[in-house]
């Protein structure tokens, strides 16, 4: 077996529950629990030369008011602060064509990558005009600076969760612990303090709801290397 083939898809996530989905052969997974920052710092730690090709694996809001919580986003590329990553078009296609079999709503688009929660109705509409993106996650952008910067193929598999036209509650942005696992004290501190109301709680449940069953689903479809490794090339 030559070098490039023992090298693993690096996927980087933010919940922990991403982190369980991606998991699998092939794969080397790295999470920061949705902190770009110290993502940064994690994928540091990585050994570049280890790594096949790179993908953002997991949830994301939606920007684009047709996009519904549970519908597929195939990333074509990634734009930040007036930067834009592309996608490998070779893993893009190759995502799309195993995807294809799962009976879900796919799109391929750019996502807009963030180092703050957007929460606001009017915040998400803003970046959507800025950017075009179809929906925004605080990994990709992060995960595509990595890539680009050792020349690594890249690819993301996002999918909706809050839709644009729905607001998340403020208490979003503190409610996860370092390693990705929901924080529930921060969760009953925010009811408490009507930061959030049970209502709140029962949409957002929802819509993660959907969103893990569509995430699930498009897993079992992409197999060993999260489908990227059979379009990945070797890297020198």
């Amino acid at each position: 077996m030559s070098a490039g083939t023992e090298r693993s898809v690096l996927a980087v996530v933010g919940l922990s529950k991403e982190a369980r989905l991606a998991a699998g052969p092939g794969v080397v997974v790295v999470g920061a629990g949705g902190d770009p920052h110290r993502l940064r710092a994690a994928l540091a730690r990585q050994a570049p030369g280890a790594v096949r090709a790179v993908i953002s694996f997991g949830i994301a809001g939606g920007l684009d008011p047709a996009l519904l919580p549970g519908d597929v986003v195939v990333a074509t590329g990634v734009r930040s602060d007036g930067e834009r990553w592309d996608a490998d078009p070779g893993i893009v296609a190759c995502l799309r064509d195993r995807l294809e079999r799962s009976g879900l709503r796919i799109t391929a688009a750019d996502l807009a990558g963030v180092d703050a929660a957007v929460l606001a109705v009017a915040d998400k509409s803003a970046l959507r005009g800025r950017t075009g993106a179809a929906a925004v996650d605080m990994e990709s952008h992060v995960a595509a600076g990595f890539a680009r910067a050792h020349g690594l193929p890249f690819a993301a598999l996002r999918v909706v969760c809050d839709p644009a036209d729905r607001a998340l509650p403020a208490f979003v942005a503190s409610a996860l612990k370092p390693n990705g696992d929901p924080d529930i004290l921060a969760v009953l501190r925010a009811l408490v303090r009507r930061r959030a109301s049970p209502g709140d709680l029962m949409r957002l449940a929802r819509d993660s709801g959907a969103a893990f069953r569509s995430l699930r689903r498009a897993r079992a479809c992409l197999g060993a290397g999260l489908g990227v490794l059979s379009s990945a090339g070797p890297r020198a």
